[in-house]
């Protein structure tokens, strides 16, 4: 393996836009957004650049208002004791509020089943429906007992949203039926699916006909023809061409598709060998859910990949399943920045418009470091949000840029890129004045693999004269406050002196002082890249 790597990035020559698709983010408890912690965080997205979307499950679910893991509730629908319904927007509108103020936008996702709208037949007695153990196991997943009535809550909800927020605002919000419709998340027909898509959507455009809806949110296949791909065909195929349950006419309008890509399983094993995810799976679940919308006629609309990430366990965490520690770590951030680099490469030779959202938020009262799929733990920043802080000062004008390690996995001979080794590639952008960005990652599937790498970087079409070079970094020793969090003896809940330390490097870090040089126009870098790494290099007129 060649440890002697070059990177070479022209300025001069453009190649089009750079869009930051990866402004979205989601999580499972919707109610953690008006926790201490959950509004921290809201609050450190809205301030790096364009708004992020939100997307929390339990929307509309029923209980008593309070997030803990996997769980959320709003009691936006009951019924009183004549079983008329009443409608209640207390707890939505905090969550709104709390978004719209941090500068972060609402993707709406309309789920799940309110306990008095639910579908009885899965309760331990129909007749009398579900108690709040029994709505918790099945109830929510349900279809609605009568479509009618959950026609008339979503056009009362949007109403509602309507008259606080206004047209202008909501038409910027993305609305999206349901969570992973083809698993245990909708425990009704695919055919039950379709004929509430075709409700919901009739309602929500009744109210503002602009409003931006779509779905169907299916998770992702390798293969077309298994389960995610094959619920996504067929939705799409009633949605084309099948009879509206609404209004008995053919199709039934989408505004965007969606779906999830993973790149890997994990469940609760504390004997489990080791077992690494890989961005190969990530990028092939993401192409057959391209090619299923593509032949479906869809592949010119927006689509969300409104699960994007390394794993398919959010809540888990090492000790739950060792191999989980890996979303503490500099590993996290690399996986991601190749995930998503890839992701965009794809998007660009089908021709579709693929947006990442990452499925990632924080846990209130989980012990630090606990390996959960977040992007802080107890208000300390891991490495993985400090690769989003990065992303948030690049450009959108796209120049050249070319590695000597730039790979392809869907092209690697196992999953993992195991004889490939590590790759090296990244994105370069120029800004205002004359400004150049480079983000640049390492990185392989395997956690173990400690390659190091010397890195040129050579540098064309620079403003001539002075320019400062400032290099950002998140490795072991860089932007990582896992690996503070181990100097100080690995503690479930630091103590004051513990906390200062490990929070102290929560941050962006440079990987050396700032340095003014002269420049013709052309200029050379050189550094080390160790196999799990992100850089950010920014070039500015002195």
């Amino acid at each position: 393996m060649d440890h002697n790597i070059s990177v070479r990035v022209d300025a001069g020559k453009w190649l089009g836009t750079l869009a930051h698709t990866w402004n979205y983010v989601g999580y499972d408890e919707c109610n953690y957004t008006h926790s201490p912690g959950g509004m921290a965080l809201i609050e450190k997205f809205g301030k790096l650049e364009k708004p992020y979307y939100m997307r929390a499950h339990h929307m509309l679910c029923t209980g008593i208002m309070h997030g803990f893991y996997k769980w959320g509730s709003t009691n936006v629908y009951t019924e009183d004791e004549q079983g008329n319904p009443v409608y209640y927007y207390d707890c939505i509108d905090r969550m709104m509020d709390i978004w719209l103020q941090a500068n972060c936008k609402p993707f709406f996702e309309i789920g799940f089943m309110p306990k008095d709208l639910a579908d009885t037949r899965a309760a331990e007695d129909p007749a009398r429906g579900y108690s709040m153990d029994s709505y918790r196991r099945t109830g929510w997943a349900m279809p609605p007992k009568d479509y009618d009535r959950w026609y008339e809550l979503i056009v009362n909800l949007t109403q509602h949203l309507l008259d606080r927020y206004g047209a202008e605002e909501l038409k910027t919000w993305y609305f999206e039926l349901w969570n992973e419709p083809d698993i245990f998340y909708w425990r009704g027909t695919p055919e039950e699916y379709h004929k509430l898509y075709d409700y919901t959507e009739a309602a929500i455009h009744a109210v503002l006909p602009e409003a931006r809806f779509g779905g169907p949110a299916t998770t992702g296949n390798e293969t077309l023809g298994e389960a995610g791909a094959l619920f996504l065909e067929n939705f799409l195929k009633h949605t084309k061409s099948g009879t509206n349950y609404y209004s008995g006419k053919t199709g039934t309008r989408v505004d965007f598709t969606s779906f999830h890509t993973k790149g890997g399983l994990y469940d609760m094993n504390l004997l489990a060998k080791k077992q690494i995810p890989s961005v190969k799976v990530l990028v092939n679940n993401a192409k057959t859910q391209s090619t299923v919308i593509r032949e479906a006629g869809y592949g010119d609309l927006e689509c969300v990949m409104s699960e994007t990430d390394p794993d398919a366990w959010a809540a888990g965490g090492r000790f739950d399943n060792f191999n989980l520690n890996f979303r503490n770590t500099e590993y996290y951030a690399s996986f991601v920045a190749s995930g998503y680099k890839h992701l965009y490469d794809l998007a660009e030779r089908i021709g579709m418009d693929l947006r990442p959202l990452a499925w990632a938020f924080m846990f209130e009262g989980e012990r630090c470091f606990e390996g959960t799929r977040t992007f802080s733990t107890q208000g300390i920043d891991k490495p993985v949000m400090n690769l989003f802080k990065l992303y948030s000062k690049l450009g959108t004008q796209r120049v050249a840029l070319e590695s000597s390690r730039a790979m392809e996995p869907l092209e690697y001979q196992d999953n993992n890129g195991t004889a490939e080794g590590p790759e090296i590639d990244g994105w370069a952008t120029v800004g205002k004045d004359d400004s150049v960005q480079i983000l640049l990652f390492a990185h392989h599937d395997d956690w173990d693999v400690r390659e190091n790498f010397d890195v040129t970087l050579s540098l064309a079409g620079l403003p001539k004269g002075a320019v400062t070079v400032k290099h950002y970094r998140i490795d072991e020793e860089h932007s990582n406050a896992c690996t503070e969090w181990k100097r100080q003896g690995m503690p479930d809940w630091p103590n004051e002196g513990q906390y200062a330390a490990i929070k102290a490097r929560d941050g962006i870090e440079l990987l050396s002082a700032p340095e003014t040089i002269e420049t013709d126009g052309e200029a050379s870098l050189s550094f080390s890249m160790p196999s799990h790494a992100v850089s950010l290099i920014l070039i500015e007129k002195a």
